[in-house]
């Protein structure tokens, strides 16, 4: 076990994650003076950040206890308050700063600025705690910077980062080699129900899967199979439906590769509900789910209809400075929505007449809904698209999966490179978590979709810019 460090916490990692407080084990932490002045400052309104502005001085509060000024300054316990997967006490002990401390004289630091007396604060901690490692953690890359050119030990909050590399994410497909069925013919079951054909292969000679996962086999991708799951030691797998060929279509939609076939598998199951899809710009993922909530509210009535919901950038502010209803206020982000619209609306005859009645008659079904006021609600029956989720963070991800109630469906889009929130990044961005999350769940399902199929310019684009 590494010794004992000192934390100091900027007050940026605390908005960003409330529970920071209960997630360095067994090394101390230290909250200056200024991140409580700059908590108190922020702690007003309705927006993300004053709500956990507010949860940390809840926390503080809570850790603070009937502790005196003798016993603040002697580090309080830290009892963990979290309903969540962090469950574990942790050891070190929690310094609220209780006097003037004494910093070096640094000539490079200029100005009375919140971050710079966070250095200063952290220069003074460091000389007095002679032989103690003393780490500054901020969200802030420049302060970091600044933190690094003083010769301050300086990190990211690291916690909140459910994979190492984005590149570890989890596709969703398994390909198995070209002579798999040569060396285990002898070995797998098959039969048919339905007209659907399975397969049983002893667990211990197949890779390691998962509930819902793809399995295409050999070069060729002539077979492509979905787990169905385990039964008596035997990975039951089941042929995946091929929605290339046009007989097979969804609302007129025809998927153009593998992983857009794969996908629609995954959305046109009714015992699958809930979907993630992964991929960049122009790879079908709005046109896709669109499609298939169609097909299934407007032909097999599976659903009641389709709600369409995204973030709305800056994250949680109000949108009432647009003109309107709370459907009309969301429009202006719903510019993708539309454009898929035009493209499901066509109808195979009627001509102009015939496209105003069809596109009426969809937008009828298809409800756009804010964010701002998921909380409280119930979706029963409903198709729900949880659009640009990558923006969101894990905890609003929670409050938006949490409102789904009997016979609903959440399917949730994003492209991991293209996160315009201030904090969030790729490895830690709410649509990562609920990916991993849900991973191996039998009601749940993934693709990581990578070709763009939007056109020769936009996939050029992609790759090239």
């Amino acid at each position: 076990m590494d010794a004992p460090r000192t934390y100091v916490l900027d007050t940026n990692v605390l908005i960003h994650d409330p529970t920071a407080l209960y997630r360095f084990a067994e090394h101390d932490l230290f909250v200056p003076m200024t991140v409580l002045e700059e908590l108190d400052a922020i702690k007003k309104g309705l927006s993300e950040v004053a709500r956990n502005a507010r949860q940390v001085s809840r926390f503080l509060d809570a850790a603070i206890g009937d502790a005196d000024a003798a016993g603040i300054a002697a580090g309080l316990v830290i009892e963990n308050h979290v309903n969540g997967p962090t469950k574990t006490t942790p050891s070190g002990r929690l310094f609220l700063q209780t006097r003037p401390l004494n910093p070096p004289d640094v000539p490079l630091i200029a100005g009375r600025t919140a971050d710079n007396d966070i250095l200063e604060t952290v220069l003074a901690l460091r000389a007095e705690l002679a032989g103690r490692e003393v780490i500054l953690v901020s969200k802030d890359i420049n302060l970091r910077i600044k933190a690094r050119v003083l010769g301050i030990s300086a990190e990211d909050y690291y916690n909140d980062k459910v994979l190492d590399d984005i590149d570890l994410m989890y596709s969703g497909v398994t390909q198995l080699p070209g002579d798999f069925w040569t060396r285990c013919a002898d070995q797998v079951e098959c039969w048919k129900d339905a007209g659907i054909t399975y397969y049983g292969i002893p667990a211990d000679v197949l890779t390691p899967v998962l509930p819902n996962e793809f399995v295409p086999v050999g070069a060729d991708e002539t077979l492509e199979l979905m787990v169905e799951g385990e039964r008596d030691g035997r990975v039951v797998l089941r042929q995946a439906r091929d929605y290339r060929h046009p007989r097979n279509a969804v609302w007129g939609v025809t998927a153009r590769n593998r992983e857009q076939s794969f996908a629609l598998n995954l959305l046109m199951d009714p015992d699958i509900e809930f979907v993630t899809l992964v991929g960049v710009a122009g790879t079908g993922k709005t046109l896709l789910a669109l499609a298939a909530g169609l097909a299934q509210c407007m032909d097999t009535r599976r659903y009641r209809e389709i709600i369409v919901t995204r973030v709305t950038i800056p994250v949680g502010e109000d949108i009432g400075f647009l003109p309107g209803t709370e459907e009309e206020k969301m429009t202006p982000w719903m510019g993708a929505l539309m454009d898929n619209l035009e493209v499901l609306a066509e109808p195979g005859e009627g001509g102009e007449w015939g496209r105003a009645a069809s596109a009426d008659l969809l937008q009828h079904r298809v409800k756009i809904r804010s964010l701002n006021f998921m909380r409280g609600r119930t979706f029963l029956n409903r198709f729900v698209i949880i659009d640009e989720a990558q923006n969101l963070t894990a905890k609003q991800m929670k409050t938006l999966i949490t409102r789904a109630g009997p016979g609903s469906k959440f399917v949730c889009l994003g492209n991991v490179s293209q996160i315009d929130t201030p904090y969030l990044s790729e490895t830690t961005s709410g649509l990562t978590y609920v990916v991993d999350r849900f991973r191996g769940w039998p009601h749940g399902g993934h693709v990581l979709l990578a070709r763009g199929e939007r056109s020769r310019l936009a996939d050029y684009a992609t790759q090239n810019l």
